[in-house]
C-alpha cells in the first residue's frame, strides 16, 4: 500500500500555531489603536504620598483577600485564618503579593492579619509555638520586597482585638493595638490601616493609637447598612471616625460588594451632612451573600468550606468598581474571596480614570476574543455579552 502523501497538508496544531502568531499581531495592532500609548504598568506616581494622590482625584486600587486565597492554595488552615505562612511558606505569600501587583493593585497590605500571640498559638504547643514578632516581621519584609519590585504603596494593618471582644476596657484594647503596631518597628510604610473592626468605638480607639505614627490612617469597618455591633448607624460611624482623625474612611469584609458599598456610601453621607470631607475606601468580600445580620459571611451555611459556589465573577467586580467610583470612592479593592483576577477586573474597569492597564492586560471586555478562529468565541468579544450572561445566572 502506497504511503499517504503529506504534501499540501498540515497537522491541525501547526495550522493553529500559525494562526496564533497572526492573531497576536492583529490583536496587538488593535490594542494600540484602542488604547494608544496608554501604559501597562503599576504606580507611576509612587513617590507622591497617598493623600496627595487622593487629594488630586486619583483613584487607587487595593489588593484582595490573602487568607482565603492562601487557604485555597493549601497554605492556611480554614477557620484559624492566621498568617504563619509568611515564615513557613514565604514563597507562597510572596507570589500572591506579586499576583495582586501584576493585576493592578496600587496598595499592597502586609499579610499579618490575626498575627497576635494568642491567635497564632491557639492550637500550638511547645516547640511549635510561633512568636508574634517573628511572624509580623516576615510579613512586613515580604510585602515591602514585592511593593518595591512593582512600585506599589505599602500598607501595614491592625485589626479587631480579643480585648475588645472580652470587654476588657479601653486601656487594654489600646495596649493590644500598640503591640500590633510595635511589630512594624524598623519598617517603612505608606499607610496604616485599621481593618475588620465591627464596632466604631474600637475603631476610634485604634485611630488614637495609630495617630502617634504620623502616617495616613485608613479605617475600614466590617459593617453593612444594619450598622455596627453596638447598633451605631453607618452615618454616625463615619462622623465619629472623621472626628477621631481618620484620613480615609469606609468598609471592608463580611459582606457582598453591594452591601459593603452601600454602608460606605452611608458613612460618606453622614460625614458630608456635618460639612466635613474625607477620602473613602471600599474593599468588600468576593462573594454573593444575603445580608441577613451583622455577621455577614460567617453566618452563611457554606462558610468556610463551600464558598466557591458564591464567588462573584470578574464582571461583578467591574460593576462594583464602577458603582464605587461613581459614588465618590477613590480607594477601591477587595477582601476575603477577592482573587487577583477580581482586582485585575477592577483595574481594567477603571483604566481610563487611572490612565493605565494592569501589566499583562492586552485587551479588555473580551476584546482578545475578536480574532479567535471560532465564530462562537468571536461573538463573546464584547462586554454586553458578558453582562447579559451575568444577568441570566
Amino acid at each position: 500500500m502506497a504511503a499517504l502523501s503529506m504534501k499540501g497538508w498540515q497537522r491541525p496544531e501547526m495550522r493553529f500555531r500559525k494562526w496564533g502568531a497572526l492573531r497576536r499581531v492583529i490583536t496587538t495592532r488593535r490594542l494600540v489603536s484602542t488604547f494608544g500609548s496608554q501604559p501597562r504598568s503599576n504606580n507611576k506616581d509612587i513617590k507622591i504620598p497617598i493623600l496627595e494622590r487622593l487629594n488630586s482625584g486619583d483613584v487607587l486600587v487595593g489588593d484582595g483577600g490573602m487568607t482565603y486565597a492562601l487557604e485555597k492554595r493549601g497554605y492556611v488552615t480554614a477557620a484559624q485564618w492566621t498568617p504563619e505562612a509568611v515564615v513557613e511558606h514565604p514563597e507562597a505569600v510572596r507570589q500572591l503579593h506579586r499576583e495582586f501587583a501584576m493585576s493592578g493593585a496600587d496598595v499592597l497590605q502586609a499579610f499579618v492579619f490575626n498575627g497576635t500571640d494568642d491567635r497564632l498559638n491557639r492550637y500550638r504547643t511547645g516547640e511549635t509555638k510561633l512568636k508574634c514578632e517573628e511572624v509580623n516581621k516576615a510579613g512586613c519584609e515580604l510585602v515591602t520586597e514585592v511593593a518595591k519590585e512593582f512600585g506599589c504603596y505599602v500598607g501595614f494593618n491592625v485589626s479587631t482585638t480579643a480585648a475588645y471582644e472580652m470587654e476588657m476596657g479601653k486601656k487594654k484594647v489600646q495596649e493590644e493595638f500598640e503591640r500590633q503596631l510595635k511589630a512594624f518597628d524598623g519598617f517603612e510604610c505608606d499607610i496604616l490601616i485599621a481593618e475588620y473592626i465591627s464596632s466604631v468605638e474600637e475603631a476610634v480607639w485604634a485611630v488614637e493609637v495609630l495617630k502617634q505614627r504620623n502616617l495616613p490612617i485608613a479605617v475600614t469597618l466590617s459593617i453593612s447598612h444594619l450598622g455596627d455591633f453596638n447598633d451605631v448607624t453607618p452615618e454616625e460611624c463615619g462622623k465619629r471616625l472623621k472626628e477621631a482623625g481618620a484620613d480615609i474612611i469606609g468598609t471592608n469584609c463580611r459582606f457582598a460588594p453591594i452591601d459593603t458599598l452601600d454602608a460606605a456610601i452611608m458613612m460618606k453621607n453622614g460625614i458630608q451632612e456635618t460639612g466635613m470631607s474625607s477620602h473613602y475606601v471600599c474593599q468588600p468580600n468576593g462573594w454573593e451573600l444575603e445580608c441577613k445580620n451583622k455577621h455577614g459571611h460567617s453566618e452563611e451555611p457554606e462558610c468556610p468550606y463551600a464558598m466557591e459556589s458564591k464567588t462573584i465573577t470578574r464582571w461583578d467586580a467591574q460593576e462594583f468598581a464602577r458603582r464605587a467610583y461613581e459614588a465618590g470612592i477613590r480607594y477601591i479593592g477587595g477582601c476575603c474571596g477577592m482573587e487577583p483576577y477580581h482586582i485585575r477586573a477592577i483595574a481594567e474597569e477603571l483604566r481610563e480614570e487611572r490612565g493605565r492597564l494592569p501589566l499583562n492586560s492586552r485587551g479588555v471586555n473580551g476584546s482578545a476574543l475578536r480574532d479567535h478562529p471560532l465564530e462562537s468565541m468571536r461573538k463573546k468579544a464584547n462586554k454586553e455579552f458578558w453582562m447579559n450572561l451575568k444577568k441570566r445566572r
